[in-house]
């Protein structure tokens, strides 16, 4: 199976931080937030990857 790439881009950057800093702060919540808070770093990596997905995918719109 390939491995996806990182997302790139500031917003994506951005993104990544901000979820690792609530991570790091016990404020991470899976799903809502009501949900559980996140315990482990392989989840918070991968919400946070999936966010900047979601945020590098709204600014990028191709000019013809």
């Amino acid at each position: 199976m390939a491995k996806k790439a990182y997302p790139k881009g500031k917003k994506a950057e951005a993104k990544i931080g901000k979820v690792m800093g609530e991570f790091k702060e016990k404020t991470l919540r899976s799903g809502s937030k009501k949900g559980p808070v996140v315990k482990s770093k392989a989840q918070a990596l991968a919400i946070s990857l999936s966010e900047a997905r979601k945020a590098s995918k709204k600014g990028s719109k191709k000019k013809k």
